[in-house]
């Protein structure tokens, strides 16, 4: 079973129908010990940074989610979930959880496309992914396969982890991670056949993971 972390913060419920879509068991939740005693955490999120921060820290999830990473336990962060899981953010001016090396930034405010037009601030809608190290996340992804985004901000987490690009007025990282703890920028739950196919990588491997414990 997946835990999906419930901590004030969006999308959990598009998050569990997209799992329950695919046929893999999960739940909603705030308890530390279904958490933690799950296959694997996905750790989604809509919102802002600060607030997001203030409901971890009251709800002590920030250690929680600390724990099972320390633990081995296999973790996905989506779209806020992604960007709170570095060490600050430009959002609210705010110490994040810390657990890998970067920072998220504000995207300029005089953003242009490649032919010189605007691009507009939040990037919105679909776009592509350039692959700098597929990995088991990333498998089975046709090459032009698209996913959705909404964000303002944009993650520059340490270069080694960079996973793969996206380019909307100027190059930004748009998934990093490594084995077990991974994070995508766009919303898996609303990128159609791409965005599944990433969360049923994310459970294969949650699950040869347990069944080789």
């Amino acid at each position: 079973m997946l835990a999906i972390l419930e901590y004030k913060a969006g999308n959990q419920t598009s998050v569990r129908r997209a799992l329950e879509h695919l046929g893999i068991p999960c739940t909603v939740t705030a308890d530390p010990d279904v958490l933690l005693g799950a296959q694997g955490i996905i750790f989604p999120g809509v919102g802002a940074a600060g607030q997001a921060m203030n409901h971890l820290r009251e709800a002590g999830l920030d250690r929680v989610l600390r724990q099972a990473i320390d633990a081995g336990q296999p973790l996905l962060g989506i779209c806020l979930g992604c960007q709170i899981l570095l060490e600050s953010s430009e959002e609210n001016d705010v110490r994040t959880l810390g657990v890998v090396p970067g920072r998220c930034l504000r995207f300029a405010g005089d953003l242009r496309q490649e032919d010189g037009s605007p691009a507009p601030v939040p990037h919105m809608g679909w776009n592509s992914l350039t692959l700098h190290r597929p990995g088991r996340l990333l498998a089975h992804l046709a090459p032009d396969a698209e996913f959705y985004f909404v964000h303002g901000y944009y993650v520059e987490p340490a270069p080694e982890l960079v996973m793969a690009t996206t380019r909307y007025g100027r190059e930004f990282c748009s998934v990093y991670g490594r084995d077990g703890l991974w994070a995508v920028q766009f919303h898996l739950e609303k990128s159609g056949r791409p965005g599944l196919q990433i969360l049923r990588n994310f459970f294969d491997y949650c699950r040869e993971v347990r069944h080789a414990q």
